[in-house]
């Protein structure tokens, strides 16, 4: 018996989008206008509500965060709209393998709550440059990985959630593409640039209560339209494109035909689009840069109140991970079943019909199924679901990205700027870095070859395993110094960047047209050219370190995991340099504890508007003594914890790990 393709009604698989079936009600309206008035409101709350007018309060709220803003936070700011349109997109093309990469974060999460952040907190660190340097001393390293991070959030977070927003909204609205953007970024732009971590940790959380709420929602029409999950295994394996040859063009059967292991994480360790030992082994090195080192995530558990709401935050955040296989993932697959033409279309000519791209149209199976699928008012729910997403990760990004240009880059041009200098240095280049996105759009648009989530991930495989090879280093072999660091960063970056410009030159191919770049080059998979590339920098790493003069344990206590519980005092390496000791103040106390006595002066009426809107009028108070300094440093750097709690986040981590390990084993 031939096999069918399944779908609800002709006109859904073969016509394009009427404009009638766009967002133009006064139902979806309604929720987006409400939407984007509850997000301001919340911003507009944690502004006034918080000390924004300090580095420690605009870059780490104050380190008053409690858990379950911090998990909410952390997952927000994970899930972009990127993992809406890449995920679904993957998952439409090549089935549920592309879930392993966010149940791989099951485990990373407590890696980072109780490895990693005790250390960061112990070195009463802001950003994870500094922590290096403190580590390694010298500026070299923290420089270079500032601008690497800053370049990294440009090729990757905000480039992909910027474009894959911009799916949704043209197909979904019809608007001009900068147009949307522009709106946008202009709106994300406001309460990160007024508002500092606190407003974006808070209105993260309200996006991921939009976003899993409007997820919910949509999988549940999304199955009971397919005719639960029986029906959606067999029906995902008969979603076959009805055209695949046009005159002289006959496309080969595998490039429309589901994958036979499309119902399988683990994959055939050759042949495999994902395949096994990769997805162990070299996505957990990409997992261990993003989670554990990536300034975007560690930010949010420096500013929890202590170390058992970081633990805590981890743990719920984990759990949250668990949950974009059914919501992101399936929901592709099922787009593909019900929107087959359009979702898997094989014919180029098809696909350009349809999307306006010739490899393929998987991306727009989130949002296809969105706008086809969902009544009024639950497709504007579902707009400002891909809203939320763009919006938290975006935010979330803005603000740890001015956090490294102004802690790491800013104060080693400008030596003794002021408080609220250093405010106004952050806060400016957001707008810079908005500039930059939007300029980034189109290069975005011309690289796509497909599969949006597979650019994110290869992107990260070629330029993030040094860095997680020298993060990984610091923390538990303190015998590797700064040359080992630098040159293992620096020779890693080097062969990373030689594979990413050869893909970009030749292009990364499609099932159609594959890539003519050298196999030698290209042909090996990105998950196992991460696990060399690692292996590689370790090498490095290791080698230059034995060769070279080691590191005093003066400089390392609390610094590295062997002597974490060291109560001797630091001399930190960076405290003997001369832009240290050319600075008027600490720059522990420039970061959080600002001379607050400040002169009485007259403003007129804008100044003073200004000042209260960007949080500058908050500085007022006696200057701390010294006694008192001393005792809020040792406050901000204690990781000590409560008994009770302590067995409460650690039992739930151990289960949160069970789980982790029942999930791969029960789709492997």
């Amino acid at each position: 018996m031939a096999s069918t393709t399944w779908s609800p009604t002709t006109a859904v698989t073969e016509a394009p989008l009427a404009p009638h079936e766009r967002i133009r009600n006064a139902a979806d309206i309604s929720v987006i206008v409400i939407y984007f008035v509850v997000v301001m409101a919340v911003g507009l709350w944690a502004m006034f509500s918080t000390n924004r007018g300090t580095v420690g309060g605009f870059f780490l709220a104050g380190r008053s965060m409690v858990w379950w803003p911090i998990g909410a936070s952390l997952f927000a700011s994970n899930i972009g709209s990127g993992h809406f349109v890449g995920l679904a997109g993957t998952g439409a093309a090549a089935g549920i393998a592309t879930g392993g990469f966010e149940w791989n974060a099951l485990i990373f999460v407590v890696v980072l709550g109780w490895i990693f952040v005790p250390i960061y907190i112990k070195a009463g660190v802001v950003t994870m440059p500094e922590y290096l340097r403190k580590r390694f001393g010298g500026k070299r390293i923290q420089i270079y990985l500032s601008v690497l991070s800053l370049l990294l959030y440009i090729f990757t977070k905000i480039s992909a959630d910027i474009f894959s927003g911009a799916i949704f909204i043209n197909l979904a609205l019809g608007l001009d593409l900068y147009l949307a953007i522009f709106l946008l970024l202009a709106i994300t732009g406001i309460y990160t640039i007024t508002g500092g971590l606190a407003a974006v940790i808070y209105t993260d959380t309200l996006q991921t209560a939009i976003m899993l709420v409007g997820s919910f929602i949509l999988t549940g029409f999304a199955f009971n339209e397919v005719g639960g999950y029986g029906a959606f295994m067999e029906k995902y394996m008969n979603a076959i494109p009805t055209k695949v040859s046009d005159g002289n063009i006959t496309i080969n059967k595998e490039c429309y035909t589901p994958r036979n292991d499309s119902f399988h994480i683990f994959r055939d360790p050759l042949k495999g689009d994902l395949p096994w030992p990769g997805l162990i082994f070299g996505l957990s090195i990409l997992a261990l840069w993003y989670w554990c080192t990536d300034q975007v995530i560690v930010q949010r558990c420096l500013s929890a109140k202590n170390m058992s709401h970081v633990k805590a935050g981890c743990v719920m955040c984990g759990y949250l991970k668990l949950l974009p296989m059914f919501l992101m993932v399936m929901p592709g697959m099922i787009s593909r079943i019900l929107y087959t033409d359009k979702i898997a279309c094989a014919l180029p000519s098809e696909c350009e019909k349809y999307c306006g791209t010739k490899v393929g149209c998987t991306n727009i199976a989130y949002p296809t199924m969105v706008v086809e699928l969902m009544p009024n008012g639950l497709r504007g729910l579902m707009l400002s679901v891909m809203l939320a997403s763009l919006m938290s990760s975006l935010t979330s990004i803005f603000n740890s990205a001015s956090t490294l240009f102004t802690m790491d880059i800013y104060t080693k041009i400008r030596k003794t700027a002021t408080e609220k200098e250093l405010m106004l240095a952050g806060r400016v280049f957001i707008l810079v870095l908005i500039g930059i996105s939007i300029a980034w759009v189109p290069i975005v648009q011309s690289a796509q070859s497909g599969q949006l989530f597979d650019y994110i991930q290869s992107i990260t495989s070629y330029l993030g395993p040094p860095i997680a090879a020298v993060f990984l280093l610091a923390v538990f072999c303190k015998r590797v110094n700064e040359h080992g660091a630098f040159w293992g960063l620096i020779i890693g970056f080097l062969i990373g960047l030689s594979r990413m410009i050869a893909e970009f030159a030749y292009g990364t191919g499609s099932c159609m047209e594959p890539s003519n770049c050298p196999t030698i080059i290209c042909g090996v998979h990105y998950l196992y050219f991460a696990i060399i590339l690692f292996a590689i920098s370790i090498i490095i790493i290791l080698v230059v370190s034995l060769c070279t003069k080691p590191i005093p344990d003066v400089h390392l206590y609390r610094l590295c995991w062997s002597l974490r519980n060291s109560k001797e005092e630091r001399i930190d390496l960076d405290a003997t340099e001369e832009d240290v000791n050319e600075a008027p103040e600490e720059t522990f106390e420039i970061v959080l504890f600002p001379n607050t006595e400040v002169a009485e002066e007259k403003k007129g009426c804008c100044r003073r508007a200004y000042d209260m809107f960007c949080g500058l009028d908050q500085q007022k108070g006696p200057k701390m003594t010294k006694e008192e300094e001393a005792a809020m440093k040792l406050k901000l750097t204690d990781t000590s914890e409560k008994p009770l709690w302590r067995t409460v986040v650690n039992i739930n981590g151990i289960i949160l790990l069970a789980v982790a390990v029942f999930c791969h084993a029960f789709f492997a």
